[in-house]
């Protein structure tokens, strides 16, 4: 019977670490539990968070709180221009909020903030040369943690996990179905 159970965990031989654990520990309690869910989706955490405390310690290992850094992410990612529009859209955040952070971002040289050519009731936002270090400085720690996490497999692997988690993600995406089990109408 255990052999079993560890049959439906994980391949036989293969290393245990702290989900199996879990997964053994709520399958008496939750016996419908699918393990391959559970598991995926409890590791999928456990990375997430994971990389978030490295990205966290790494940016502050650079003077950079984590919102900034998020900041010039997403105005890097734009090619180094935006409008706060574009940035409050992009970080999920009210415009007060935005511009309270480009304030910030300005004192410290990292942006600048100009009005627009186009629409005199814009501004538009630019990365500088020290917002680009600090911001390139910061995530170079950041992709060091996620080469060594996912260079534990070979390129097929990683494009094969890669396209898994798109799936996964398409489906979170997508509008949820109506359930199937709804009453039927009178």
């Amino acid at each position: 019977m255990e052999q079993e159970q560890e049959r439906a965990d994980r391949a036989p031989g293969q290393p245990r670490d702290w989900t199996d654990g879990h997964v053994e520990r709520w399958r008496p309690v939750l016996p419908h539990l699918d393990p391959d869910i559970e598991g995926a989706v409890t590791r999928m955490n456990k990375l997430t968070k994971h990389l978030g405390r490295v990205r966290e310690q790494g940016v502050a290992d650079y003077g950079l709180p984590k919102h900034e850094f998020d900041t010039l992410h997403v105005l890097a990612g734009r090619g180094g221009h935006a409008v706060p529009s574009e940035l409050r859209t992009d970080l999920n955040m009210a415009p007060a909020s935005v511009t309270g952070r480009l304030e910030a971002l300005e004192r410290r040289g990292f942006v600048i903030r100009t009005p627009s050519t186009e629409d005199r009731r814009r501004v538009d936002v630019e990365l500088t040369e020290a917002g680009r270090e600090a911001w390139r400085s910061a995530l170079d720690v950041v992709g060091r943690e996620e080469r060594r996490l996912l260079g534990v497999l070979d390129p097929a692997e990683r494009r094969q996990l890669s396209d898994l988690l798109r799936r996964v993600l398409l489906a979170a995406e997508a509008p949820p179905e109506p359930p199937t089990d709804a009453p039927a109408d009178a």
